[in-house]
């Protein structure tokens, strides 16, 4: 379903955004572009170009620190927008903490050189609750066991800017839940049991089912980001934020009501080898802070999830 147009809603001059080509980043540009004034400029940064309308894009190699010193001094924005990060740490711990932390580290040093003024956020991950989770329902204030390091990095990270960046810099750190949609890519759970799915498999190979994660549409993800951003006046200097649904939904469940969608009748395989060591039994986190900040809630259902998550496994195979 296109998105409605909308009408500005934020007031920044220039606009900074890292991961701008990644899964998230690619939607939350058009909705910066969107939000914006047209006379604002949204410069997207990466070392591979991205085309999108009415927005500019500049070279970047985030683990150069003259490389992001150039950026951000050409750039001058009024607020930084860091989605940029290396997901996935299974045989490559060091790339994971030199883009997460050390390029993190780069960009904070280059935002206090240039525009100590500017407001910066920074997209962590809920990840980073780890070993709490298995004491319940977590929230910004609960103290974090990260257990991997993807999670130690953004922990880390975010520990970081806090202390480099200027007390002139407003921070505000968020923490998204799992969250899904067309275009992600396919070593993630959902994408990847859509890909099976589609391609007519008799067997759907799945890792632990068991497992209850909090799920959002990345639209909605991609809303409470604009929504933050248009409500900063309210938050202090640092911000903790939560991005999630509060409900924990087993991965089961999920795939068996995609296997019900696509109207497939392939049999589910449970494979160990695709079990993380590191699984927690149920992710329960609250975003009470951020729905009493910004009132914003999720709009989009599970069923609107996967069916988008289907439909772009399905494209891909008629586009090859």
């Amino acid at each position: 379903m296109p998105e409605k147009p909308v009408s500005p809603v934020l007031g920044f001059g220039a606009v900074l955004i890292t991961g701008g080509a990644g899964f998230v980043g690619r939607k939350m540009v058009r909705r910066l572009r969107d939000a914006l004034p047209a006379t604002s400029r949204v410069v997207v940064v990466g070392r591979s170009n991205v085309i999108v309308p009415d927005c500019d894009f500049l070279a970047f190699d985030l683990e150069h620190g003259a490389s992001v010193d150039g950026v951000v001094a050409a750039a001058r924005p009024d607020l930084i927008v860091h989605l940029a990060a290396q997901s996935s740490a299974v045989g490559a711990a060091g790339a994971t903490w030199g883009t997460n932390l050390s390029g993190s580290l780069n960009l904070a040093r280059a935002i206090g050189k240039y525009v100590p003024d500017a407001k910066t956020l920074y997209v962590s991950s809920s990840e980073v609750y780890g070993l709490a989770f298995n004491h319940g329902t977590v929230t910004e204030d609960t103290p974090c066991q990260p257990q991997s390091a993807y999670s130690r990095s953004k922990l880390a990270a975010e520990a970081m800017f806090d202390d480099v960046l200027p007390a002139t810099s407003q921070l505000i750190v968020c923490r998204p839940s799992n969250h899904s949609g067309a275009g992600q890519e396919v070593k993630f759970a959902l994408p990847s049991f859509a890909e099976q799915i589609v391609a007519g498999q008799d067997e759907i190979r799945v890792g632990n089912l068991e497992a209850r994660r909090d799920f959002l549409h990345v639209d909605d993800v991609v809303d409470a980001y604009i929504a933050v951003l248009s409500e900063l006046t309210g938050f202090g200097n640092r911000t903790t934020l939560n991005v999630c649904s509060g409900e924990s939904r087993s991965v089961g469940g999920l795939l068996d009501r995609m296997i019900e969608l696509a109207g497939s009748r392939a049999r589910v395989v449970v494979d160990p080898e695709r079990f993380r060591n590191a699984d927690i039994p149920v992710a329960s986190i609250s975003s009470d802070r951020l729905r009493s900040l910004t009132g914003w809630a999720p709009t989009r259902s599970m069923d609107a999830m996967l069916t988008d998550v289907l439909q772009h496994a399905r494209d891909r195979r008629h586009t090859g």
